[in-house]
């Protein structure tokens, strides 16, 4: 399979066998998982997958390998779609799913928030990101790298960064490093606090990391909230918040709230 990688679709091609193994290993796929695979590429993670799983779907936007890929694993089923536009009803049932990928580092933060909306039909994850975002990804309270990623990502994921991986074993090469990162959607998450709420209260709150929070808010969705009735320390920044901190302002802002979620 020689398709040149397309820089519009981020395809940097896994060729190191020994970083596969890893991957896999990791994954440690059983016979009988659900598995979804984005971005198969030239087959380099499914050829591993196919041989130890005959129900994988392969998510792969790029039409040109298609047809390679489907003659190469006749025991997978290859979806030539955008992962970001899927249906996952479409062609999902009861049993929840299980993801790996080599993912284009340009739409890490769609796909994880794509993850987080349908999370109720995954049971964990391991994927390839940028090592700089992954360090966000698990990054704790007053830390340079905490920020919107991690404080989501934590609250609805338990998150490992597992290891980092060279620019060498790809072709082409990126100009990063890079880290596989697993998730596991184990988290229960509080019932009385919606989920896009929580979400958009961890954005404004980052909206300037320079300003405190009330400054922040105040330009965000909650302009016309009352923070003096509310008994917490508006003076603080956002990256000094606990993620149960966030949880309790968030809770706390939806009580005095006329929030829209149509």
């Amino acid at each position: 399979m020689k398709n040149k990688p397309l820089k519009k679709f981020g395809q940097n091609y896994l060729t190191d066998r020994n970083t596969i193994l890893k991957i896999i290993d990791k994954f440690n796929p059983q016979a009988e998982d659900n598995i979804i695979e984005i971005g198969p590429g030239r087959g380099a993670l499914t050829n591993e997958l196919s041989k130890l799983s005959n129900n994988i779907k392969a998510i792969e936007i790029d039409t040109r390998v298609i047809e390679s890929l489907s003659t190469q694993f006749p025991n997978v089923k290859f979806i030539n779609k955008d992962f970001l536009k899927l249906d996952f009803s479409e062609y999902f049932e009861s049993q929840k799913l299980r993801v790996i990928g080599n993912i284009p580092y340009n739409i890490t933060s769609p796909i994880i928030f794509r993850l987080i909306e349908n999370r109720k039909i995954f049971s964990d994850a391991i994927i390839m990101v940028q090592y700089e975002v992954g360090k966000r990804m698990i990054s704790k309270p007053n830390s340079k790298d905490y920020g919107i990623l991690g404080v989501i990502l934590n609250y609805f994921a338990t998150v490992n960064l597992e290891f980092k991986i060279p620019p060498t074993v790809f072709t082409p090469k990126p100009k990063v490093d890079s880290a596989i990162i697993s998730l596991k959607f184990d988290k229960i998450c509080n019932a009385d606090l919606k989920d896009r709420f929580f979400i958009d209260v961890v954005k404004s709150a980052f909206g300037n990391r320079r300003k405190t929070l009330k400054n922040s808010l105040n330009n965000g969705i909650f302009a016309n909230s009352n923070f003096s009735k509310i008994d917490f320390d508006f003076s603080r920044r956002a990256e000094t918040l606990s993620i149960e901190e966030f949880v309790w302002l968030a809770q706390t802002l939806l009580k005095q709230s006329s929030y829209d979620f149509q």
